[in-house]
């Protein structure tokens, strides 16, 4: 299965510039179980997407995308983590533009690790419920409640959304680069305060449960009080224009067999983003 159900002359590896990368991996999750399903609904939603973006005037797959076998390495968190690096560096180091598609939130240190060999001066760009700073949880350290504490070891964090930590997570947080969202409904252009404090190189981590459950239920843990889709495109749009996105993922998407909406969701901000990381 191809992302978007583009033609065969757009899927080519070699010509491609955008590599989708599925890591249906959901070993550490601790609630509702269904991550490892969330790649092939977005997969099966693009499909069903119109290719021409409106905003961009653009029809970004034209850059060429081509979908990589999954990665199924599943024995431990560690062992996924190993593996989704190895398979993001061959990507990041011949130049492709990686998407990465979880799965729990865990699958993202291997994209985060590649990109963060490759570029200095790089920031992770979370938009996530969660702050995802727990030093280890369940006994291990690549656990998904610990994926920002170890993006952090590796590079800058900016944290957007933020509605649901742990009391051992305060000593971890930087007041001045996470932004919570029972504040920023009050703050007059937050997205641009987000902005500033951003580097010159960007890698964004989007766990669906950034959005407010009324548009995105389905996910492992959603929280009440989530960010709406325009607020979450204007930022995105910003940050792409201010900044040097070198590539993303968008993970935690729990599929619900009768309620298709939040796949669309995931699958329409994909082909947004990457609208706008080519528009220039």
């Amino acid at each position: 299965m191809n992302y978007g159900g583009i033609d065969k002359e757009y899927l080519d590896l070699k010509k491609s510039k955008i590599v989708v990368l599925p890591i249906p991996y959901d070993g550490t999750s601790t609630w509702i179980k269904g991550a490892d399903k969330g790649p092939v609904a977005i997969l099966d939603a693009s499909s069903n997407m119109e290719l021409y973006d409106i905003e961009t005037n653009s029809e970004v797959y034209k850059q060429g995308i081509y979908t990589a076998p999954a990665i199924t390495e599943n024995k431990s968190p560690e062992k996924m983590a190993e593996a989704s690096y190895q398979a993001a560096k061959k990507f990041v180091d011949n130049n492709k533009f990686l998407v990465t598609l979880g799965g729990e939130h865990s699958i993202s240190y291997g994209p985060i690790r590649a990109y963060a060999e490759k570029y200095k001066n790089l920031t992770i760009l979370q938009l996530d419920a969660h702050s995802d700073l727990r030093q280890t949880y369940e006994g291990s350290k690549h656990n998904h409640a610990c994926i920002m504490a170890r993006a952090k070891e590796l590079a800058n964090i900016v944290q957007v959304g933020i509605r649901s930590q742990d009391v051992s997570e305060l000593k971890h947080v930087d007041a001045h680069t996470i932004f919570y969202a029972e504040r920023i409904r009050k703050i007059k252009n937050w997205q641009q305060k987000v902005a500033s404090c951003l580097t010159e190189n960007v890698y964004i981590t989007i766990d669906l449960d950034v959005f407010d459950p009324s548009i995105m239920p389905s996910t492992g843990t959603p929280e009440p009080g989530g960010l709406l889709w325009y607020e979450v495109v204007d930022l995105l749009k910003l940050v792409t224009e201010k900044t040097n996105v070198v590539g993303f993922d968008v993970v935690e998407l729990c599929p619900n067999k009768i309620n298709k909406a939040p796949d669309f969701l995931a699958s329409k901000l994909i082909y947004k983003i990457l609208s706008y990381c080519f528009e220039k």
